[in-house]
């Protein structure tokens, strides 16, 4: 499994575990005070030992590299931000059909829906129920009624 952190950072942990072992101390200490398994410990050192600094220098994570870059997904929030109706939707809700729609014609990319959720929340993005509201609802008669039949109506506290 691979730990947490950008490769940089991995990288910095690396580094100063040569150089403490450079300074004298024992794997197993390096390995307290870095909080690591001494065995990556050993392997940081054997690979350094073979291969210099070469040994231990930032790798980029692996995996499959995103679809969409960094443009792309700035586009995407801008439409998704404009709502849905605007994006040809009858209704101004986004579902992640929808929005994988959305990506299909904007980008030409084809995501799964189940992983539409994903890349939302990769963007900051979370799920959100829209409130149930009648067409018909009067704002200002439900505030004149709230505001001069429910105190009239509603109980008493008791003094």
């Amino acid at each position: 499994m691979r730990p947490h952190g950008n490769p940089k950072e991995l990288e910095k942990r690396r580094q100063r575990a040569i150089k403490l072992l450079e300074e004298g101390y024992q794997p197993v200490d390096v390995a307290k005070i870095l909080d690591v398994d001494r065995r990556s410990v050993r392997r940081w050192k054997a690979a350094h030992r073979h291969k210099g600094q070469k040994g231990i220098i930032a790798k980029p994570a692996s995996g499959r590299p995103p679809r969409l870059d960094r443009n792309n997904f700035r586009k995407l929030e801008n439409a998704l931000l404009k709502g849905s109706k605007k994006a040809g939707f009858p209704t101004d809700l986004w579902t992640c059909p929808r929005v994988a729609q959305l990506i299909d014609s904007l980008f030409g990319v084809q995501y799964h829906v189940d992983h539409i959720g994903r890349l939302l929340h990769s963007l900051g993005w979370s799920p959100q129920k829209p409130e149930r509201r009648a067409v018909e609802r009067n704002e200002e008669t439900i505030g004149q009624w709230i505001k001069h039949d429910w105190p009239r109506i509603k109980k008493k506290q008791p003094a």
